[in-house]
């Protein structure tokens, strides 16, 4: 079988495309969480400055966290020798086992009702907008993608 008549197997991208898959769930997923945090912005009846201060702070720890967790990826992606992958591996095995677990915390966390409306404010606001920008960078290293 020569070069051209290669057939991509089915379900698997180009390892570029991974990038750009990743963006897309970590900016949906951003967009998401984000947006709980503003809801639940709107239901306080005063939001003071402390509460903008610590959502900048959640965003800056997890910021920071998700910025060194894309810079991983990016580079297990590119080691990628295979032209193309499995659309499932522009994560790794322990990241979506981190995912789940955060997700099934952050949903039981906000349905329990142990902690006050406040702190799902600050939090997830936070939280989601460090995961948007981690989205953000990885649809940057898709557009600069280098082999």
């Amino acid at each position: 079988m020569t070069k051209t008549e290669f057939k991509r197997p089915v379900f698997h991208v180009y390892r570029r495309t991974l990038l750009l898959i990743a963006g897309i769930v970590w900016l949906i997923a951003g967009v998401n969480v984000a947006r709980l945090g503003v809801i639940a912005y709107q239901q306080l009846l005063a939001i003071s400055f402390l509460d903008l201060l610590l959502s900048v702070v959640v965003f800056a720890a997890f910021g920071f966290m998700f910025f060194k967790m894309s810079v991983k990826h990016n580079q297990r992606i590119h080691s990628y020798t295979e032209i193309y992958r499995p659309i499932w591996h522009f994560f790794d095995l322990k990241s979506y086992i981190i995912m789940a677990i955060m997700m099934t915390g952050g949903i039981w966390l906000r349905n329990s009702g142990l902690v006050p409306v406040r702190f799902i404010a600050v939090f997830y606001t936070g939280l989601g907008c460090a995961l948007g920008a981690a989205g953000l960078f990885f649809l940057v290293l898709f557009a600069f993608w280098k082999e």
